[in-house]
C-alpha cells in the first residue's frame, strides 16, 4: 500500500510525487519490500544521472529504490567499463552474433515489440516463475517508452528482418545505465540476454564513459546472478540522498 505521499516543485518548476510501496518482495520469496518511488514528469539527463548514482533505478517516468528498514540485499552495482577485459567465451558469444544488425534511438513502440515482450515473460514465466506478463500496450508504453527525455534509447536487434531482442537503456554522462532487455526464447544458442550486455560494454568504451549501472544484484537470486560475472564491479555504499556524495567501492566477490 502507498503511504507518505508528497508533492513538491523543483527549481525547473516540474512535479515531482514522491510515496513508497509496501508488497511482497520481488527478489526474496517469503519477504516484504519496502519502495521509495517519484514521478517525475520532465527529467533531466543530469538529474537522472545524479538519481542513479546513489542507487534509484528508471521505469517510464517513476525512479524507485528499495528502502527496506530490515534487509539490504539488493546491491547496486556498476561495470567499471575501461578495465572490463573480454574473456574467450565473451569474444565466442560476440562472434555468434556477429551476423545480427542492430537499430539505436528513442523507445517505440509496435505490435513487433509487444509479441516479443509477451514470449519473453510466458518463457520466464514457465522456466524461473515470474508473474504472468503484463505486455498489455499501456503498461509497456508507461513502463518503456515514456520519460525517455533525451537520454533514453532502444536497441533493436534483428535476424535479418526478424526482431529478436530489444536493450532499453539511459545514456549518462558517466555511464550506460541498463533499463530493461528481453528476448527471443527460441535463440537460446545465441546467449542474447549476454550479447546485448557485452554489446553495452563495447558502446561504452567507444564512448569513452565509465561505467555500466547494472542496477540491483541480490545473492541467491537466480535471475539476477548473471551480474557477479561481469567484473571489475563496484558497489553502493547504503542509500545516498541527493545532496549526499555517493561512495562507491569494490564488490568483495570481485576484487579490483
Amino acid at each position: 500500500m502507498p503511504s507518505a505521499v508528497k508533492m513538491t516543485t523543483n527549481n525547473n518548476n516540474l512535479i515531482l510525487k514522491e510515496s513508497s510501496l509496501h508488497e511482497p518482495c520481488s527478489y526474496i520469496r517469503g519477504n516484504n519490500q519496502s519502495i521509495h518511488y517519484k514521478i517525475i514528469q520532465e527529467c533531466t539527463k543530469q538529474q537522472c544521472e545524479t538519481l542513479i548514482l546513489r542507487g534509484w533505478r528508471r521505469f517510464g517516468v517513476m525512479y524507485f529504490r528499495p528502502i527496506c528498514p530490515d534487509c539490504n540485499a539488493c546491491e547496486s552495482l556498476k561495470i567499471d567499463v575501461a578495465n572490463y577485459c573480454f574473456s574467450k567465451s565473451d569474444r565466442r558469444v560476440l562472434r555468434k552474433n556477429s551476423s545480427l544488425t542492430s537499430i539505436i534511438r528513442h523507445p517505440t513502440m509496435t505490435r513487433d515489440h509487444l509479441n516479443l515482450f509477451e514470449r519473453y515473460h510466458r518463457f520466464k514465466h514457465h522456466t524461473r516463475d515470474w508473474d504472468p506478463p503484463k505486455s498489455d500496450p499501456k503498461n509497456y508504453y508507461t513502463s518503456f517508452v515514456q520519460g525517455h527525455g533525451d537520454f533514453g534509447f532502444e536497441v533493436l536487434y534483428f535476424d535479418r528482418d526478424t526482431l529478436i531482442a530489444v536493450d532499453l537503456v539511459d545514456i549518462l554522462d558517466e555511464g550506460i545505465s541498463s533499463v530493461y532487455c528481453y528476448y527471443d526464447p527460441d535463440y537460446p544458442s545465441r546467449s542474447l540476454g549476454r550479447y546485448t550486455l557485452l554489446q553495452q560494454i563495447t558502446f561504452a568504451q567507444r564512448l569513452n564513459l565509465k561505467w555500466i549501472y547494472l542496477g540491483y544484484y541480490v545473492q541467491g537470486c537466480q535471475s539476477l546472478e548473471y551480474k557477479k560475472s561481469y567484473t571489475p564491479s563496484l558497489k553502493l555504499q547504503g542509500r545516498p540522498e541527493e545532496e549526499h556524495s555517493p561512495i562507491w567501492t569494490t564488490h568483495e566477490n570481485h576484487p579490483l
